[in-house]
């Protein structure tokens, strides 16, 4: 059973396991990818927000002339434009001359005259010509970044157009994504300084706890570990010509709660087909042992029958032999004896003599004592040949028990015997009545210790069968016992040397001659056995001899 469960459950474990890893690896990669696709998605729109607003300054600068850019009228015309064009995003726009100092300003601050040449935007501008800021505060005090473009003047002298956008357009964008697992959208500078408030990781201009990500020219996902241990699937994309990074984050635990509901119905699975496959394995293995079993116990009960039967054959022959060289001298010593009387009456001197006669009369009485315990034998021999005659069933009971009568008179054993005078004789096997009936009274006997009793019945209560019953007084049979005592090898006395084939071969014998066994017992009150036999010699084919073991099993 071992064998064949590693054959069969090792390669589905494993394929398990391998299906396991295999799924939940595509798993992260199909979610990798789709944070990848978000975060390039995201970046093309930021991408083309600024670049969208970068250009109409570009176009402003270069459609207007020096003069219309420093009317504040023509200014403020422009910002309104903007505004109408593009939304809220312009929140003012200023003229800053090549030293430095905002000449012409329209919007809702007072920056009229503001000078930045110390502020290091505006030497970017100057140098780069066009320059997105990151978000700041600046004189404002409200989170905004500049987007400058630098125009150079016939003269050699140049100004720069400057126009302030708030973060509330970013904000929306990435509140809009469709974000699961926790998901969250972000921007941050090179720095690490969100530019965008988070949902989890900050407010807007505080410092991000996550790493920042090395510089990629291409969108990547990574995974980290936060600060309170959750894992999480971090993509990235830094955006070309801003000092802008584009940051989503999803908690992989959220993630993966559709594959560890998938997980759980593969485990549950992968436990079903163990467990059937281990209960097929375990039925198919003990009914093949089983089979197996009942096969050698047949097998084995078989050749003991042969062996019991071959063990009666000898002692027949054995008997007969022995009757019948114990025969010889007794005829010879009863033919003395009776000579040695005869001349005792002939003369008188022994005639006188009482204890002469006595003892002469003793050896006769022996004599005829000793024949017939030969005639026994020789017609115990006789019966083991197997022929059907008719027999008394009374009158083979008392021949089986004077064979045993010195053992019951030395255990201090009664027997009594109770025979109905109205029971008929039956067709029936004599040497197979004495073998049953020799067994039974055996096995009272071993039952009993020293001092008991045996009561015999012999009766009929149907006009088809006789039945006897040989009742005891012994230790009885456990009651979970008595279901298996006519089993071959079964036996309580195995202490006591019993083989457990005493029964079986009795229960056999019975069936063979057609007749049925019961038992009744219990414990430390004794035993009952009864055998029901037929009238008539319909004795079933011995090839059915062994049904009783299949049957029980």
């Amino acid at each position: 059973m071992l064998l064949t469960g590693i054959v069969v459950l090792v390669p589905l474990i494993f394929i398990t396991l391998v299906g396991y890893q295999v799924t939940e690896h595509d798993m992260e990669v199909e979610f990798r990818l789709r944070t990848a696709r978000i975060v390039s998605n995201t970046r093309r729109t930021i991408d083309f927000f600024l670049s969208e607003r970068r250009s109409a300054l570009e176009f402003i600068v270069n459609d207007n002339t020096f003069e219309a850019l420093y009317n504040h009228g023509r200014l403020g015309a422009v910002l309104k434009n903007l505004k109408k064009s593009f939304g809220d995003g312009f929140m003012d726009l200023g003229i800053i001359e090549g030293e430095g100092v905002q000449k012409t300003y329209v919007g809702p601050f007072a920056l009229q005259d503001k000078d930045y040449r110390i502020q290091p935007w505006f030497k970017q501008v100057v140098d780069q010509g066009v320059y997105i800021s990151d978000v700041f505060l600046g004189y404002r005090q409200v989170p905004h970044l500049v987007i400058a473009v630098k125009q150079s003047l016939p003269n050699g002298d140049f100004h720069v157009l400057r126009a302030s956008l708030g973060i509330q357009p970013f904000e929306d964008l990435l509140a809009g994504l469709e974000l699961s697992g926790q998901g969250d959208a972000f921007i941050i500078n090179h720095e690490g300084i969100l530019q965008t408030n988070s949902r989890y990781h900050g407010k807007v201009l505080e410092t991000l706890e996550l790493p920042i990500p090395e510089f990629n020219p291409s969108t990547e996902v990574m995974e980290i570990r936060d600060q309170s241990g959750e894992n999480l699937f971090v993509g990235y994309r830094f955006i070309e010509g801003t000092p802008f990074i584009l940051m989503i984050t999803k908690n992989k635990h959220d993630l993966m709660q559709s594959w560890r509901r998938t997980r759980l119905g593969l485990i549950i699975f992968l436990v079903g087909s163990i467990t059937i496959i281990v209960a097929v394995i375990l039925g198919t293995v003990t009914y093949m042992v089983s089979n197996i079993h009942i096969a050698d116990e047949k097998r084995l009960m078989t050749l003991h029958q042969m062996e019991y039967s071959n063990k009666m054959a000898s002692i027949g022959r054995m008997a007969a032999n022995v009757a019948h060289e114990i025969n010889n001298p007794l005829a010879i010593i009863n033919e003395k004896a009776g000579l040695i009387q005869d001349l005792f009456t002939f003369k008188k001197l022994y005639t006188d003599d009482p204890k002469l006669a006595g003892l002469v009369a003793s050896i006769l009485t022996s004599v005829k004592r000793a024949g017939k315990i030969t005639k026994r034998l020789l017609t115990f021999a006789r019966n083991l040949e197997g022929t059907i005659e008719t027999v008394e069933l009374e009158q083979v009971i008392r021949e089986v028990l004077s064979f045993l009568e010195k053992e019951a008179e030395y255990s201090n054993i009664q027997i009594h015997m109770d025979a109905a005078p109205d029971t008929p004789a039956i067709e029936s096997d004599r040497g197979k009545l004495q073998q049953i009936f020799l067994n039974i009274i055996n096995n009272a006997f071993a039952a009993m210790s020293n001092g008991g009793r045996l009561d015999i019945r012999v009766w009929s209560d149907t006009p088809d069968q006789v039945k006897v019953t040989f009742k005891d007084n012994g230790c009885g049979i456990a009651k979970e016992d008595q279901s298996n005592i006519f089993e071959p090898f079964f036996s309580t006395k195995i202490s006591r040397g019993g083989t457990g084939l005493g029964l079986s071969i009795t229960y056999n014998l019975t069936h063979e001659i057609g007749g049925d066994i019961k038992v009744d017992s219990q414990v430390d009150q004794g035993t009952s056995f009864t055998i029901a036999l037929p009238l008539n010699n319909n004795i079933p084919p011995k090839g059915n001899i062994h049904a009783h073991t299949t049957g029980r099993r």
